[in-house]
Order: C-alpha cells, then structure tokens, then sequence
C-alpha cells in the first residue's frame, strides 16, 4: 500500500507545477527589461532597431507569464489556494506591490527629468556654483543666439570653462550653445576665428562677435553686453615719426597685433597728424608704439586737447639709444611727466635672470583691470626703459609691470656697445624692482593714458609669445573703456572652520566609541541571551 502511494507521487503532475512558475519568473524579468527598453525608447533616450521584431518579443514573453502561471494553477491547484489565503501570500502582496510601486516611481521621475532637464541646482551654501543676476538678466535680454566656441589644447584644462558655459546654456532658454575646438586639430578655424593663444573663448551673435581671453563670467558677460551693444571703436596708429608700421609685415611691424585688434571688432586706422592737424571725431584710443624721433609741439598740443576730453592714449616708448631723439626735446615725455607724474629714465633695463638679459621679465602685476587676468603669466619686454612715478597725486599711477629686485636699469650705453659687458653699479644705475608699464585715469573726464618703456614686447616677432599679446590687447580694451562693461555682484565665499576640542575630550571621545559604546552592545546582547536561556 505505501508502495503505491510513493508511484502515485512520483507520477503526479504537481511535481512538474514548479517548472511553470520558473517560466514564468524568466518570462517576468525578460518582459520588466524589454518595457524599460520600451520606455527609453518613448522617452527618445533610445532608438529601437527593428521595432516590430520588439513588439513580437514583448508580446511573446508577456504570454509566457500568463502561460506558466496557468500551468502551475492546473498542475497543483492546493498550492495556489494556500499562497492566495495563507499568510504568506498578503507579505507577499504587500512586498510586490511595494516593489512596484517604488520601480514606477523611479521610471516615471527620470523619464521627467530626462524630458525636462531644466536648470541645475545649486545646493551649496554660497551659491559659488550660481550665476550672478546681472548675468542672468543680460542672457534673458539676448536677442539673437549666441554660439560660442571654446578653443582649447590638449595641455590647456578646460573643464572650468565648459561647465561654465554649460551654466550659461542651461540659463539662456536655448540662446546659448557652445562647442569645443582643438585648435592644434583644428588650426583653420582657429585661423578663421582670429584665435591666437590657447584657452579663449570666440562668441558669435548674427554678424557680431567677440574673442573673449579668459574663461570668468566677468568676461564672458562683458563680451556679451558688448555683442548686444556694437558700437564702433576705432584705434589711431600714430605715424610720421617713425612709429611702428600697422600696413605692412615685419619683424617690428605690428600688423599681428591689428590683426587680433580687429578680430575683437576693433576698426584700425593709422593717422599722420603733420599731414592732418586734426584728430578724427570717431577716435577711441591712440596709439604712439616705438616713435624714433619726437612729435612736434602741435602733435602735442592736439594730443593734450584730445586727451583731456575724455580721449585714451597709449605710449610704447623705446630706450634713447635706439631712437633718434638725441639731445632734441621730448614733448610727449615732458607733458606725461607735468601732467600725469610719468617720467622716462634715461636706461636700458637688465635682468639676468634670463639667458637674454636684454629681456626684461615681468616679475610682478599690479593691481588693474589691464592685468587682473595675467597673474601668473609670462610677459617680457626685450629692451625696455624704466618708467618713474610721482606720488601724491591726485590720479596717482598704478605700475602695472614690475621686474625682479635683481634687474637693474643700465647707464653705461658706451660700454655696452663696445665690448657688450654690463655690471650693475649702484653710483649710476638704477636698482630693481623697476617698473615697465604704467597706467592712470582722471575720473572726471575719463581721461586714460598708458605708458610703455618697450615697444617691442607687441611686435610682430614676440605678439604671440607668452602673455605678450595679451598684455596688448588687454591694456587696448582698458583704454578704450571695453575692459569690463559690467560688475557682477558675486557671492562671498563663506569660510568655515573646525574648532577642534581639547587633548582631554579628545580622550573621553576616543574611549566613549572605541570601549564603551562596544562593550554597552556587548552586555546587552549577552544579558539578552541569558535571559531567553533562562526562560527555557
């Protein structure tokens, strides 16, 4: 008789009931997958292939669930009373549905989110990752998108600047798009863009733009308030007395540096005032680089009446050996010096801390728009004056370049050219720091002057070397009131510190987790035990 029963069993069909829900739960998994497949592919995350083969396959594995439940409920109906009516059955049910409740939630909010990325939030609690509300008002404002093209090498980083801009897009309502370009990869468009250097930014707007030098939100806002309001800037090379050629290449001309004045917009003109008399209505900036003999007294008189109208001048003024001034007056020299407290020395200024020591060195920068984006970069002035300034006045200079306290201004021009040997003596030469580059400002009429004791650091031959170019450029921009069109109020950085306890709590801690709390866990789990031990 138990012989039979055990046959009975063996042949019953309830033991083949486990293999249909085994179906079942394959078929489930491989439909859960292929409906995300499906939602992604609704959402426009994914492209199906072959969308007809998929809808076979969803269909077919949604038939297997039904299928291997069926089967299951027919081979062993006792089970499936038991699981619907045991206890098993409701945590169960509550677990699955739980399970699906929270895998529908997560579905539904990355599908929105995908769809609708809008802005990203910042959670920190200075807002550094925010952008300022004058930049936020000037995107709004922007008529015309804007592409920008960041231009960056592979030895440049330009994670900063790309995560800047994308702050930009993702707050222009599609205004705003960028791209990157390798300009070593690419040198064409970099070419076409007027790109010189690595790490600038080119803006593009209608048939506006502009290249802005560094990847700040100060910049790039200022480029784009320029963009919306183009108006017309036109730099005055001065000619006549020899200064540096802005029409024709060579070494000493300076048609790199009209070149990249254009590409930011600027309209670049060259002006004889002998021959003129007159400075044009529509100058913004004049430009005196590398005079080689002096400009007349009406030459000057035109300038200081231009000058104190509001008008911006920049001076790039060789060492005396290297002109032709002689022992001829110096107009130009004696009203910077009356007028605005500059004055020329009369060296050639010497830093051994080159292996050309006719390269002065820019050691230091001082505290200016012009130069507020070079700090920590590499300037130099091949054979350069020191400039001198006078204080206690009342638009008081500020020095924007600086050498080493190593180099000094030499004196001694005769033994120099004779056996090229030059030693720094205290009796006759000026000792370092000495000061290349100065700028000054009236602020009641916007009057602006810059001072160079070198003309030759924004040449054609050394323009793109270094910071060089950019020195140029920039002081360009300041003279011509381009510099920083708007001041965006930034968050203050919030600094916080850590007040550490002291050596006597600093103990107490250390053994409160490392003994106490452990052995507190440790007591109370064997007291625990002892007690259901003793309970029986």
């Amino acid at each position: 008789m138990a012989k039979s029963k055990n046959s009975q069993k063996k042949n019953s069909p309830r033991k083949f009931a486990g293999i249909g829900l085994w179906v079942s739960g394959i078929a489930l998994l491989v439909t859960i997958l292929l409906l995300i497949i499906k939602v992604l592919a609704l959402a426009k995350i994914y492209t199906l292939p072959n969308v007809q083969v998929f809808n076979w396959a969803l269909g077919i594995s949604a038939a297997l669930i039904v299928l291997g439940l069926a089967g299951f409920a027919l081979l062993d109906p006792q089970r499936v009373r038991e699981l619907l009516t045991g206890r098993q059955a409701r945590y169960g049910s509550n677990a699955i549905i739980m399970l699906l409740a929270f895998v529908g939630i997560l579905l539904v909010v990355n599908i929105l989110v995908f769809q609708n990325p809008g802005k990203p939030l910042d959670f920190t609690e200075d807002k550094q990752n925010s952008l300022a509300t004058e930049t936020l008002d000037t995107l709004k404002a922007l008529p015309e998108p804007v592409q920008a093209t960041a231009f960056f090498t592979s030895q440049t980083p330009s994670d900063t600047a790309l995560k800047m801009l994308e702050n930009y897009k993702n707050h222009s309502d599609g205004k705003f798009t960028y791209a990157l370009v390798d300009p070593d990869q690419n040198p064409l468009a970099a070419q076409q863009a007027g790109i010189t250097g690595d790490g600038k930014i080119y803006l593009q707007m209608g048939n506006q733009h502009e290249i802005v030098a560094a990847a700040s939100e100060q910049e790039i806002t200022t480029a784009l308030v320029r963009l919306m309001n183009p108006g017309q800037q036109t730099i005055y090379f001065l000619t006549g007395e020899g200064e540096r050629d802005v029409q024709n290449a060579g070494d000493t001309a300076y048609t790199t540096a009209k070149s990249a004045l254009e590409a930011k917009n600027y309209t670049v003109l060259s002006l004889n005032l002998i021959a003129q008399n007159k400075i044009p209505d529509n100058a913004t900036v004049i430009v005196i680089a590398g005079p080689t003999q002096p400009i007349s007294a009406a030459e000057d008189t035109l300038l200081q009446n231009y000058v104190t109208k509001g008008g911006a001048l920049v001076i790039l003024e060789e060492p005396a050996p290297l002109t032709q001034f002689g022992n001829s007056p110096d107009p130009l020299a004696a009203y910077l010096s009356a007028n605005w407290g500059i004055g020329f020395e009369n060296d050639i200024v010497i830093d051994t801390n080159t292996s050309q020591p006719l390269y002065a060195i820019a050691a230091t920068y001082g505290n200016h728009p012009i130069t507020e984006k070079l700090q920590g970069l590499v300037s130099f002035y091949p054979t350069s004056r020191s400039l001198t300034i006078a204080a206690n006045l009342t638009n008081q200079p500020i020095a924007l370049v600086s050498t080493a306290s190593s180099a000094w201004g030499e004196t001694a021009f005769a033994s120099m050219q004779t056996n090229g040997q030059v030693s720094f003596d205290p009796t006759v030469d000026f000792p370092g720091p000495l000061t290349l580059a100065v700028a000054v400002a009236d602020t009641t009429s916007s009057s602006r002057v810059v001072v160079f004791g070198d003309a030759d650091f924004a040449s054609n031959v050394f323009f793109s070397q270094y910071a060089n170019g950019d020195m140029f450029l920039n002081t360009i921009d300041w003279a011509a009131g381009q510099a920083q069109l708007i001041n965006l109020s930034t968050p203050t950085a919030i600094s916080r510190t850590l007040a550490l306890p002291s050596s006597f709590w600093l103990l107490v801690m250390a053994i409160s987790f490392l003994c106490i709390l452990p052995g507190l866990v440790i007591a109370g789990g064997v007291i625990s035990w002892l007690v259901r031990r003793s309970r029986g």
